[in-house]
């Protein structure tokens, strides 16, 4: 069996650094919040040009720790993208708040900036809901359309989060995400393209005092340097605001020290992978993925458009070959989102995407030899 993922090849690479790594945390017993914690914020801050980071315990949470800080709830709407995981809208009604959901643009799969617009137009006309943010979301690798993005949110005076789950280290004309949005966020779940060995997540931030908000947030609410005076207690004890357990371990956080060292190196050869599939496939599947002018997609999946998805599916695993479809059902879809509101005129891109995506093994160490059967597998289908 292929796998679809082989997390195995890169942990032989770095097999001898990791070992090094989980033996430094067991010797010092800082399992929680411990020195590479910090140490980890500073490198992914440097890495993507960001002010701050913020680790916590995964990458929904880190989706909510700004929605929390920035105060947003009951009576505000945040705009985002019902092709997408739960985790984007699920943050949402946490806060009380009202997500609204927003089509997609037909070739890269990510939020069309115009039918956002027109959301928010809509929502202001009615004036039922606040408009206070939108979640743009960097789906399966590459970065949204953030300067037109930005720019409607700075017209309405909306808070942007860009949700890099699956696009950290995706760039825009050579600049990351957190170069136009408030805050960018990732997780760190195995399948990601910086992914750890357990759930994490990180919050990019250029805001020193959203950073201190979050900070607090992350550990039940504890005061902070912004709070009240301390009088010498421990401010762990002191809680300043209501807030949640989202600590990264230890113990992860040195492994991403080292899987972030040759994450440069990974996003390269991913472009190669993706280069070899396009050239395969371009010809027998409906269309091959589209990346924005001037973006570098970090390719957590490679998802082909297919007229006849399911037999498709259905071939290749008979041939030992994995799929996946993301996603069957659009959120607006589904059972717990289907009451809450949509921008004008529906979300049909959306609801057409999902009947044909199939995303195809991918990763840094597919070698082309095994890229090769995958494709002849799908040329042969097509007979």
């Amino acid at each position: 069996m292929i796998p679809f993922i082989d997390l195995a090849a890169q942990q032989a690479r770095i097999r001898p650094a990791l070992d090094a790594a989980i033996a430094r945390v067991l010797a010092h017993g800082a399992y929680v919040m411990g020195p590479e914690v910090r140490a980890l914020e500073e490198k992914l801050s440097a890495f993507c040009g960001a002010g701050r980071a913020l680790s916590c315990a995964n990458g929904t949470d880190a989706l909510a720790l700004p929605l929390m800080a920035w105060e947003i709830g009951p009576g505000d709407a945040v705009f985002c993208p019902s092709f997408t995981f739960a985790a984007t809208p699920e943050v949402i009604p946490w806060t009380g708040a009202t997500p609204v959901f927003v089509d997609i643009l037909p070739d890269t799969f990510n939020l069309d900036p115009d039918h956002l617009d027109a959301a928010i137009s809509a929502m202001e006309r009615e004036g039922r809901l606040r408009p206070a943010a939108v979640i743009a979301v960097d789906l399966f690798g590459q970065p949204a359309d953030y300067p037109r993005i930005a720019e409607v949110c700075r017209r309405h005076d909306l808070a942007l989060i860009a949700d890099s789950a699956q696009g950290f280290g995706g760039t825009l004309n050579g600049q990351h995400p957190i170069a136009w949005a408030d805050v960018a966020t990732t997780s760190f779940f195995p399948a990601k393209p910086l992914g750890g060995y357990g759930d994490g997540g990180a919050v990019l931030t250029r805001d020193d005092a959203l950073w201190e908000r979050m900070d607090s947030l992350r550990v039940h609410g504890k005061a902070v340097a912004g709070d009240p005076a301390l009088n010498g207690h421990d401010p762990k004890y002191l809680n300043a605001r209501i807030g949640m357990n989202s600590r990264l371990d230890t113990l992860q956080a040195a492994i991403l020290i080292e899987k972030l060292a040759i994450f440069e190196d990974e996003i390269a050869a991913r472009q190669k992978v993706a280069a070899r599939y396009a050239e395969g496939l371009a010809e027998v599947c409906r269309s091959v993925p589209t990346v924005i002018e001037g973006g570098v997609s970090t390719w957590a999946q490679y998802v082909v458009e297919h007229r006849d998805r399911d037999g498709l599916a259905g071939h290749l695993k008979a041939k030992g070959i994995p799929t996946a479809v993301y996603y069957p059902v659009p959120m607006h879809r589904q059972a717990p989102y289907a009451d809450f509101p949509h921008g004008p005129g529906g979300l049909p891109v959306s609801e057409a995407k999902a009947e044909t995506v199939l995303a195809l093994p991918m990763h840094p160490y597919l070698t082309p030899e095994i890229q090769d059967r995958i494709i002849a597998a799908i040329r042969a289908f097509n007979g």
